[in-house]
């Protein structure tokens, strides 16, 4: 099989690999779509200390099984399954609770566990037996599969923002998560949503989401332009949904009393710390959270929320390249030209 091999930093290189067979408990994939994340180019360009070259990237993924070891019984020849990233371990307290992003091991797809910009994968009886490994309705494509994962974050953070009926939700970064965060939002009750993006490029490719307003820092101050479409008070959520520390500080600057900000977009290393007076945070009484991830749950609510248009993910895609030009596909994913960017084994 072919496979692009992370070799050492900043070196990619595709490559024919042996095709292994599945052990007890595990299956293979004939992987059909997987889509490039802001940390696979991180992890290109920095390095993980989870990911030990020479090592298979790529976690946003589809296809379908075939082949399964001794003692497999959920899975089946032929079967098509997405995966997320996150595979809880199943033995810790984290794990045992329903909230495996947290494990203290923090196994991935992509990370420890090879990943899928390659032909073929085995997923080994950790994930076959506790990860997100969901089957994909007959009416979503591969591609639209694939982007279960980034989706199921999205639920996570909104969710934890307790975002209510009538809320006003305003995201910052118009990427493809933020663009997500729109139907998603809207799907969870939110009344209004306001996109900010510095880009032009990008917050016209989010119009076709349906927020109710579009603002650029290049129109103005849009610290004013928020205040003045909430009457003064604020956003009830506000969700930074890119990884910029300006936009995290002013996230908590423009969230109404009794608000929640969720600081999702992860900052590179090497970032300054946030510079936030604290009495901001003390007499606004409002919510600073940050998340990351998902659990098995979420995926599978993202698979359905797929299949059901809630979510048209579709929508985000906007580059594909077979899996021989992925130094390509990651340059058009760094450079933002579109939104999502997909790889095709």
């Amino acid at each position: 099989m072919k496979a692009a091999v992370l070799e050492a930093l900043e070196r990619i290189v595709v490559r024919e690999m042996p095709s292994a067979d599945p052990g007890p408990g595990e299956i293979k994939l004939r992987v059909r779509a997987c889509a490039v994340c802001g940390s696979d180019i991180r992890i290109f360009h920095h390095g993980n200390p989870r990911v030990k070259p020479p090592a298979i990237i790529g976690h946003e993924a589809a296809g379908e099984i075939i082949a399964v070891g001794q003692g497999v019984k959920k899975f089946a020849v032929g079967q098509r399954v997405a995966l997320g990233a996150d595979v809880p371990c199943g033995q810790c307290e984290w794990c045992r609770n329903g909230l495996g992003n947290n494990c203290p091991d923090n196994y991935a797809i992509g990370y420890q566990f090879p990943g899928a910009f390659a032909e073929e994968m085995v997923l080994n009886t950790m994930i076959v037996d506790y990860g997100p490994v969901t089957p994909i309705p007959d009416s979503v494509t591969d591609e639209e599969a694939a982007l279960a994962e980034p989706l199921g974050c999205a639920i996570n953070g909104l969710e934890m923002c307790r975002l209510e009926r009538g809320d006003t939700l305003c995201i910052i970064g118009a990427g493809p998560i933020g663009c997500m965060m729109i139907e998603l939002g809207r799907d969870m009750g939110a009344e209004r949503i306001i996109m900010i993006q510095r880009s032009r490029n990008r917050l016209e490719l989010a119009k076709r989401f349906g927020a109710d307003n579009y603002l650029s820092p290049e129109d103005g101050d849009v610290m004013q332009a928020v205040r003045d479409l909430t009457a003064g008070r604020g956003p009830d959520v506000v969700v930074t949904a890119c990884g910029s520390v300006e936009a995290h500080e002013q996230a908590i600057a423009m969230v109404a009393k009794r608000g929640s900000v969720n600081l999702f977009g992860g900052l590179a290393a090497g970032a300054r710390n946030l510079s936030v007076p604290s009495n901001l945070i003390h007499y606004k009484e409002c919510y600073v959270l940050g998340s990351h991830g998902s659990v098995p749950r979420q995926h599978a609510l993202a698979m359905q929320l797929i299949r059901k248009h809630t979510v048209h993910v579709a929508r985000c895609i906007s580059h594909t390249f077979p899996l021989d030009q992925i130094g390509a596909a990651l340059e058009a994913a760094e450079k933002h030209e579109g939104l999502k960017v997909m790889v095709k084994p």
